[in-house]
């Protein structure tokens, strides 16, 4: 996995977050004393991760390594600053599909390191509300034709991204610019 994820490949920085993610938050959780803050090193980690990439060489450490000096360094970057501000947190996932697109054919590497988060945060709220927002955010499906390709009620799917949405906010909200999901 580890030359995989050095060499781009999404499938290892899934694999990568899913692994490794525990272990991130549970550092970032020591030196940070908030679960939220936590949860926001945790996503910094993976998104620088995921953009400097090229200088991650397999062959002098582990990616779990690797990770936990990036980890090191976000932390202590947040926990020393008094008052977090706008420049030191990450746009939220909707913003930034907005920028990829106009960046060209080649997905940009917050884009990609969010879309591994939100995923696994979709995972993370089980049966049918994953597949419904799935439907919602990667298909840009309407309630309608979610309702329609999932044979549930248009009342029950509405619901379910209601309370669905909530949830994602309250786990990734990073800033005020999150409030847009």
């Amino acid at each position: 996995m580890d030359h995989a994820f050095a060499a781009g490949d999404e499938v290892a920085l899934a694999e990568a977050y899913r692994r490794f993610s525990p272990l991130i938050r549970s550092l970032a959780q020591r030196k940070l004393l908030d679960g939220g803050a936590a949860d926001d090193a945790v996503q910094e980690v993976f998104i620088r991760a995921w953009k400097y990439r090229e200088s991650y060489a397999p062959e002098k450490s582990t990616l779990a390594a690797w990770l936990v000096g990036i980890t090191r360094n976000v932390a202590a970057g947040m926990a020393s600053s008094a008052v977090r501000t706008p420049e030191t947190l990450v746009d939220s996932p909707v913003q930034q599909g907005s920028r990829a697109g106009q960046a060209g054919s080649s997905p940009h590497p917050d884009h990609v390191a969010d879309r591994v988060v939100l995923d696994a945060e979709l995972d993370r709220l089980g049966e049918p509300q994953g597949s419904i927002l799935r439907l919602a955010f990667h298909e840009d499906l309407t309630h309608q034709q979610i309702s329609e390709t999932l044979k549930l009620p248009l009342g029950t799917v509405k619901s379910h991204i209601r309370r669905s949405l909530v949830q994602l906010r309250e786990r990734l909200e990073v800033s005020d610019a999150a409030s847009a999901i």
